[in-house]
């Protein structure tokens, strides 16, 4: 219930943002199409700030829950302030005799009167410094992994004062703790070599699901729709994945026992191929589904501002609201499936030669 409660939440502040976006109807109906899709593009990307909704006052925006984050930049020096000195792109920030402009969601370097130069393309040409702040996705990954921390350690004090028995909230994520060891990790690795893995599994699993339930909630959060993301994991995988690979499988790889020589040769370019295209697979799966479950979502909740009528808008609600039910069980079902896929791989690197002919 608490889940279908934070759904309905999440739809009432997105619609309430679109409400504060939306024109006067002179304005026409294209008007109003272009201020959805620029939302959802805007909600798509990464932010220096977090705010739930804005809406009008008067001439001006306000802004509901707003907050600036550190905006750390390497320029000649470390240069560390916060995000909401930029009021929302409109002002500059003076550090030392540099003035930076906060433009379509990049720092740039400017002049004091905050011009922006652009090429023929109307690609912005101003120098950028070396950006290393604390963004809206990068924070809510290390909230996430201070959550799972205390989560997991209290769940390791409880098995050691019980007996080996859960207490708490542990006793909701022992089963799946347990689920992962016993139906993802030893069925694709194997017993014997399953527990050099399980830390990464467990955290890759949990880290997901809990970042994809993160992006359902009203703080317009798409960590796990960032491509750069999902390419950071992927690599992980892929890197843990050769390193401890044993000679069966480099075997397999670039002289594969059992077919004809020639055979052998034309098979190493197609095999090294398909090492890279493994972790591959993982980054685009898991990004493409979490981006493409967002722009679905938020389009649906955009057609109830086109319709304008209670029959649009009620059509409009339910399946934005049905989609968001599916995305909580979408959520877990990449994480699983993430973690299913990099230990099919675990148990690809380290299968041994016995198992050939069984």
């Amino acid at each position: 219930m608490k889940q279908i409660f934070t759904v309905l939440f999440s739809i009432l502040i997105a619609t309430s943002a679109f409400a504060s976006k939306t024109v006067k109807e002179n304005e026409g109906e294209g008007s109003i199409k272009d201020e959805i899709k620029a939302y959802i593009q805007h909600h798509l990307k990464d932010s220096h700030d977090f705010y739930l909704g804005s809406y009008k006052k008067g001439d001006k925006k306000a802004y509901i829950g707003y907050f600036g984050l550190p905006v750390i930049l390497w320029d000649n020096g470390l240069k560390v302030f916060s995000s909401a000195k930029f009021k929302h792109g409109k002002a500059l920030v003076k550090k030392g005799n540099s003035y930076y402009k906060l433009y379509h969601g990049k720092i740039f370097k400017t002049d004091a009167e905050g011009t922006i130069n652009y090429d023929d393309t109307h690609h912005p040409t101003n120098e950028k410094p070396l950006d290393l702040s604390m963004t809206k996705s990068v924070m809510t990954m290390l909230l996430t992994a201070i959550l799972m921390f205390f989560l997991f350690r209290s769940l390791a004090r409880s098995y050691n004062k019980n007996g080996g028995i859960a207490a708490g909230i542990g006793r909701f994520f022992e089963p799946i703790i347990i689920y992962v060891r016993d139906d993802i990790a030893i069925p694709n690795i194997g017993k014997k070599h399953h527990g050099r893995y399980m830390s990464f599994l467990l955290t890759v699993f949990f880290f997901i699901w809990f970042l994809n339930l993160l992006g359902l909630t009203p703080l317009g959060i798409n960590v796990t729709g960032n491509i750069a993301v999902t390419f950071g994991l992927a690599l992980i995988t892929f890197l843990l994945t050769n390193l401890t690979a044993n000679k069966n499988y480099w075997a397999h790889i670039f002289w594969m026992p059992g077919v004809p020589v020639l055979m052998k040769i034309a098979l190493i370019p197609i095999e090294l191929l398909g090492v890279i295209i493994k972790p591959f697979s993982l980054l685009i799966r898991l990004y493409a589904n979490m981006q493409a479950g967002h722009i679905v979502l938020m389009s649906l909740i955009g057609l109830m501002f086109i319709f304008n009528n209670w029959l649009g808008t009620s059509l409009s609600f339910a399946l934005a609201f049905a989609i968001s039910i599916i995305e909580l069980l979408v959520a877990l079902l990449q994480a699983y499936i993430f973690t299913m896929l990099s230990a099919l791989y675990f148990g690809f690197a380290v299968e041994e030669h016995h198992d050939e002919s069984h």
